[in-house]
């Protein structure tokens, strides 16, 4: 049981992170909010193993929330700056 639980916050932490990298929002240069998200979700991926399942799963989707609407902003922000 514990094995599974760790593989699937292995899977969460790995999916998250190749879609922020394919959506570009790991690379925002206004990293404080995005990070922030970030470790939310490392955080609450970290609680599944040790068997917090649903407090784990409820952070982890908090953070991934943050994580997305804070990067939106900021591309926003920037596409903004490239059009003037």
């Amino acid at each position: 049981m514990k094995s599974v639980m760790r593989r699937l916050g292995l899977v969460i932490v790995c999916m998250l992170t190749l879609s922020l990298l394919a959506s570009g929002f790991a690379l925002a240069a206004d990293d404080s909010k995005v990070k922030a998200g970030t470790r939310q979700v490392e955080r609450g991926a970290k609680k599944i193993p040790e068997g917090k399942v649903g407090e784990g799963v409820k952070e982890t989707g908090k953070g991934i929330g943050k994580t997305v609407s804070e990067g939106a902003k900021y591309s926003g922000k920037k596409v903004k700056e490239a059009v003037k």
